[in-house]
């Protein structure tokens, strides 16, 4: 029972932080210090990465219609356009799969640290800053998501392979690149939520994948376990998505950006002196 509760507080941690700006796997593995399942290294490992398939089902749950490009109530342009996105997220998608295959091992074993995560909470904490504050001037050049051009996307996808560093956070790297490259906020964030989609499955079928061919099986309480932080993170990312929406419709990142900073310091303060 104490590892289902344990499940419920990483669900929630992982839903809260996925799309915001601030780094989910930062603050998985920061929670993983004080909420440590009781199970192996490579099941917490596979943990971590699979439970974010509910938050990825939150967004496919609340852009159902506007990614189905068979959706009846569409007429023929909407139906083109639906593909066209697609064919955006696909090729914003190659540079991680190029890029960020080859390195995934090599990231896991020499990258995920304290020291690694608390200097890229603050280094694009300052960047959504400053960023913000050249950007505050400036009319965005794309407004309508429609309106992304295909080489956007890619470039987009390029900044998604800084996110393979943990503490970046994928939709802070994302979000960034596509404000830099004259989208508005709103078109940032959707297609960062819709880059999500085959990223993470992606990412999540590679983690079982691993967990399996080196011998791992899985038992009926981590199965538990699993789906447990997979349904938290689910329903906790549903609410995450509608007030990200909201909340950009009337402000900035800036917010997001002091709240990773001074997190980087909280997370240097503690592994220094009190832990």
């Amino acid at each position: 029972m104490i590892e289902i509760f344990k499940a419920i507080i990483l669900g929630i941690i992982e839903g809260v932080t996925e799309f915001l700006p601030i780094s989910s796997t930062g603050h998985l593995y920061l929670a993983n210090e004080f909420v440590k399942l009781k199970e192996s290294t490579a099941f917490i490992n596979m943990f971590m990465v699979v439970i974010q398939l509910g938050a990825i089902m939150a967004v496919i749950v609340l852009y159902f219609n506007k990614l189905n490009p068979w959706a009846t109530a569409k007429n023929r342009l909407e139906r083109r356009q639906t593909w066209a996105l697609w064919g955006k997220v696909i090729v914003a998608v190659l540079p991680s799969v190029i890029i960020g295959l080859p390195l995934n091992d090599w990231m896991d074993a020499h990258l995920t640290s304290w020291q690694v995560i608390s200097a890229t909470l603050i280094i694009y904490g300052v960047l959504f800053i400053l960023i913000e504050n050249w950007n505050h001037h400036r009319t965005p050049v794309r407004t309508d998501l429609n309106q992304l051009p295909i080489k956007t996307a890619l470039v987009i996808g390029l900044f998604q392979v800084l996110s393979l560093i943990p503490g970046t956070s994928r939709s802070g790297a994302t979000i960034l690149g596509a404000i830099l490259l004259g989208t508005s906020r709103f078109v940032a964030t959707e297609f960062s939520f819709f880059l999500a989609i085959p990223t993470m499955f992606g990412a999540s079928l590679l983690k079982i994948t691993k967990y399996l061919v080196h011998g791992n099986t899985f038992t009926g309480a981590q199965s538990m376990v699993l789906l447990t932080g997979v349904i938290v993170s689910f329903l906790v990312a549903y609410l995450a998505i509608k007030f990200l929406l909201d909340y950009i419709k009337r402000n900035d990142f800036k917010a997001f950006g002091w709240y990773r900073i001074i997190l980087g310091f909280i997370v240097i303060a503690y592994f220094n002196f009190l832990s």
